[in-house]
């Protein structure tokens, strides 16, 4: 499998529910490391690299986000494979 870099910004009612705690568990069980934060302007940020259908199945999970989320847009760019984490973080 081919390795991936994606960075995205969720944008909705996405702080104050638990989204980066979840996201990081998903991350987690699929091996996928990187880090995800809370934007002062209300949106969450985070980078994952991993496997390519892992870090698809972390992509797809924030698309929705956690039961009290509401997700009203996510921007997700592809960028090039780093390898420069070892684990997932929340900063």
């Amino acid at each position: 499998m081919s390795k991936v870099r994606v960075h995205i910004y969720v944008s909705g009612k996405v702080q104050g529910v638990f989204f980066r705690q979840n996201t990081k568990r998903q991350a987690q069980s699929r091996n996928v490391c990187g880090w995800i934060s809370n934007l002062l302007d209300g949106r969450v940020e985070a980078v994952f690299e991993g496997e390519k259908l892992c870090v698809k199945e972390v992509v797809d999970y924030c698309r929705c986000g956690p039961s009290f989320a509401i997700v009203e847009n996510i921007e997700v760019f592809f960028e090039e494979y780093i390898g420069d984490f070892s684990d997932f973080q929340i900063i």
